[in-house]
């Protein structure tokens, strides 16, 4: 197979001056591993013109100046949640000139902006939506002094985008349904690990990285049986959670406050031990009035899940 490559005007040369000797065009493209339809090209080129150099081609001009391309990306930062062809809209109106959501689209690339579109994880079938509704319903007379005494727990994953200087990633689902939550991240991780932690009014637990591996009959002993009857011999009563519905959970917005927070850091975490210790000092640092917050927002939370028959909420 020929292979492809430039032809400089000294090869150029060397060809017309092998078919000038009376070398067939087949030989030539043969002696220098070229397709002979290039090598057909440019000897017509050469009878016709005389000149044995190849003139290249420029491309098609293109439709939008350097200061144009930084408006669209600039338009594209102000609202995460628009669309290409909306800014094309856009752009038409503050420049009079019209260009497509396919140009819109490789001018966002190039700034490195990428589509992305929400999807929900969690997707509920009648039975979840009933489940939730009900639950909602049993819960509904609970004052934000009753989800005081409440312990909201939860575990989540984090990773390390495989290139060092893009950010930090997290996966959490609870958050997954709103717009401005839809993280681009790698889809290779180089590393990741599973935390747990708890919040409630006036306090937290420490941040558990939880052990890798399998699950074994030891570990199922250690990790779930016994943390469940330390709780019944300490009278500690468990609320029962819907099943699918960690949009429920307050907690899932303080995964992503602390995603948020890893990520900024001055010096991102590069490999998992670093990440582990940035995830436990963010988790120390985040202000308990933000863990205040999302726990006495379960009042409204329950409100609008009854609201909406079950179905997801915006949180």
């Amino acid at each position: 197979m020929s292979s492809r490559h430039h032809i400089d005007d000294f090869m150029s040369g060397r060809i017309i001056g092998k078919i000038e000797e009376g070398r067939k065009i087949t030989d030539v493209a043969r002696e220098f591993d070229i397709a002979h339809s290039v090598v057909s090209r440019l000897w017509k080129s050469f009878k016709t013109t005389g000149m044995c150099s190849r003139r290249h081609w420029r491309g098609r001009v293109r439709s939008t100046t350097p200061a144009e391309d930084r408006y669209i990306v600039l338009s594209a930062k102000r609202n995460r949640r628009t669309t290409a062809q909306r800014v094309a809209n856009q752009f038409l109106a503050a420049s009079g000139k019209q260009i497509s959501r396919k140009t819109v689209a490789r001018r966002l690339r190039g700034g490195g902006l990428y589509a992305r579109r929400p999807v929900v994880c969690v997707p509920l079938t009648r039975q979840h939506r009933t489940a939730r509704l009900q639950w909602c319903r049993e819960h509904h007379n609970w004052t934000e002094q009753d989800w005081a005494c409440v312990l909201f727990s939860d575990e989540s994953r984090f990773s390390l985008s495989s290139d060092c200087r893009r950010q930090l990633i997290w996966r959490e689902s609870g958050t997954a349904y709103r717009p401005e939550n839809i993280q681009e991240n790698d889809r290779y991780p180089t590393c990741s690990i599973m935390v747990w932690g708890g919040i409630m009014i006036n306090g937290r637990t420490r941040l558990h990285v939880v052990a890798n591996g399998t699950m074994t009959g030891q570990r199922y002993i250690d990790e779930v049986l016994l943390p469940h009857d330390c709780l019944d011999s300490n009278c500690i009563q468990r609320l029962v959670w819907p099943t699918r519905s960690p949009d429920l959970n307050p907690i899932e917005n303080v995964w992503d406050a602390l995603g948020r927070q890893v990520a900024g850091r001055n010096y991102p975490p590069t490999n998992k031990n670093t990440l582990i210790r940035a995830l436990t000092e963010e988790w120390d640092k985040l202000p308990q009035q933000l863990l205040d917050n999302v726990v006495q927002s379960m009042v409204r939370r329950v409100e609008c899940c009854i609201t909406l028959h079950g179905g997801h909420i915006p949180y």
